[in-house]
Protein backbone atom coordinates (compact mmCIF):
# COMPACT_ATOMS: atom_id res chain seq x y z
CA UNK A 1 0.00 0.00 0.00
CA UNK A 2 1.27 3.72 -1.17
CA UNK A 3 0.50 6.86 0.48
CA UNK A 4 -1.35 7.28 -2.57
CA UNK A 5 -3.39 4.42 -1.60
CA UNK A 6 -3.72 5.35 1.78
CA UNK A 7 -5.01 9.26 0.81
CA UNK A 8 -8.05 7.49 -1.62
CA UNK A 9 -9.43 4.83 0.67
CA UNK A 10 -9.53 7.31 3.42
CA UNK A 11 -10.98 9.67 1.11
CA UNK A 12 -13.90 7.50 0.06
CA UNK A 13 -14.44 6.56 3.73
CA UNK A 14 -14.82 9.78 4.94
CA UNK A 15 -16.12 11.73 2.07
CA UNK A 16 -13.45 14.03 2.47
CA UNK A 17 -11.67 15.37 -0.08
CA UNK A 18 -8.53 13.70 -1.52
CA UNK A 19 -6.16 16.90 -1.30
CA UNK A 20 -7.70 17.42 2.02
CA UNK A 21 -6.91 14.17 2.85
CA UNK A 22 -3.24 14.33 1.50
CA UNK A 23 -2.55 17.46 3.63
CA UNK A 24 -2.92 15.63 6.81
CA UNK A 25 -1.40 12.74 5.90
CA UNK A 26 1.60 14.21 4.62
CA UNK A 27 1.62 16.79 7.95
CA UNK A 28 1.36 13.69 10.02
CA UNK A 29 3.98 11.92 8.21
CA UNK A 30 6.35 14.81 8.60
CA UNK A 31 5.00 15.39 12.53
CA UNK A 32 6.03 11.64 12.86
CA UNK A 33 9.63 12.16 10.61
CA UNK A 34 10.59 15.43 13.14
CA UNK A 35 10.13 13.77 16.06
CA UNK A 36 12.59 10.58 15.45
CA UNK A 37 14.77 12.99 14.30
CA UNK A 38 15.27 14.82 17.49
CA UNK A 39 15.30 11.01 19.29
CA UNK A 40 12.14 11.46 20.27
CA UNK A 41 9.75 7.89 20.73
CA UNK A 42 6.57 8.13 18.43
CA UNK A 43 3.67 5.87 20.23
CA UNK A 44 0.71 5.08 18.64
CA UNK A 45 -1.97 2.81 20.17
CA UNK A 46 -3.06 -0.18 18.83
CA UNK A 47 -0.67 0.57 16.17
CA UNK A 48 3.17 0.04 17.31
CA UNK A 49 5.76 2.58 18.56
CA UNK A 50 8.46 3.98 16.76
CA UNK A 51 11.56 4.66 18.56
CA UNK A 52 15.22 5.48 17.88
CA UNK A 53 17.77 3.21 18.76
CA UNK A 54 21.80 3.53 18.88
CA UNK A 55 23.30 0.89 16.75
CA UNK A 56 27.24 0.22 18.32
CA UNK A 57 29.81 1.02 16.00
CA UNK A 58 31.05 -2.50 15.17
CA UNK A 59 33.92 -4.22 12.44
CA UNK A 60 32.87 -5.42 9.45
CA UNK A 61 34.71 -6.72 6.26
CA UNK A 62 34.98 -5.19 2.53
CA UNK A 63 33.76 -8.47 0.28
CA UNK A 64 35.86 -7.37 -2.61
CA UNK A 65 38.57 -7.80 0.11
CA UNK A 66 37.67 -9.96 3.11
CA UNK A 67 40.87 -9.32 4.69
CA UNK A 68 40.59 -5.84 5.21
CA UNK A 69 38.51 -4.72 8.36
CA UNK A 70 36.51 -1.58 8.13
CA UNK A 71 35.31 0.78 11.20
CA UNK A 72 31.53 1.02 10.82
CA UNK A 73 30.63 4.05 13.17
CA UNK A 74 27.62 4.06 15.63
CA UNK A 75 24.61 5.45 14.35
CA UNK A 76 21.15 5.93 14.71
CA UNK A 77 18.58 3.69 13.45
CA UNK A 78 14.54 3.95 13.48
CA UNK A 79 12.96 0.72 15.03
CA UNK A 80 9.31 -0.43 14.85
CA UNK A 81 7.71 -2.65 17.22
CA UNK A 82 3.97 -3.23 16.03
CA UNK A 83 1.42 -3.11 18.22
CA UNK A 84 -0.56 -6.04 19.64
CA UNK A 85 -3.54 -6.19 17.38
CA UNK A 86 -1.44 -5.49 14.69
CA UNK A 87 0.73 -8.60 15.50
CA UNK A 88 -2.24 -10.65 16.09
CA UNK A 89 -4.06 -9.64 12.89
CA UNK A 90 -0.23 -10.66 10.89
CA UNK A 91 0.39 -13.67 12.96
CA UNK A 92 -3.28 -14.98 11.66
CA UNK A 93 -1.71 -15.01 8.40
CA UNK A 94 -0.89 -18.43 6.64
CA UNK A 95 3.04 -18.36 5.14
CA UNK A 96 1.07 -19.07 1.34
CA UNK A 97 -0.85 -15.59 2.09
CA UNK A 98 1.92 -13.55 3.51
CA UNK A 99 4.10 -14.58 0.42
CA UNK A 100 0.99 -14.05 -1.99
CA UNK A 101 0.57 -10.09 -0.45
CA UNK A 102 3.90 -9.27 -0.69
CA UNK A 103 4.11 -10.76 -4.44
CA UNK A 104 0.89 -8.93 -5.17
CA UNK A 105 1.19 -5.32 -7.09
CA UNK A 106 -0.17 -2.52 -5.04
CA UNK A 107 -3.95 -1.59 -6.29
CA UNK A 108 -3.56 0.89 -8.85
CA UNK A 109 -5.23 4.22 -7.36
CA UNK A 110 -8.11 5.88 -9.26
CA UNK A 111 -7.24 8.33 -12.38
CA UNK A 112 -9.07 11.50 -12.69
CA UNK A 113 -11.28 11.66 -15.73
CA UNK A 114 -9.73 13.93 -18.61
CA UNK A 115 -10.85 17.46 -18.69
CA UNK A 116 -13.48 17.63 -21.37
CA UNK A 117 -12.11 19.39 -24.51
Amino acid sequence: MTKRDLVVRISEETGEVQQKVQDIVQRTLDIVAESLAKGAKVELRNFGVFDVKVRKARIGRNPNAPTNDVRIPPRAIVKFKPGKEMREAVAKLSPAEATAAAAAPAPAAPQAAAPPQ
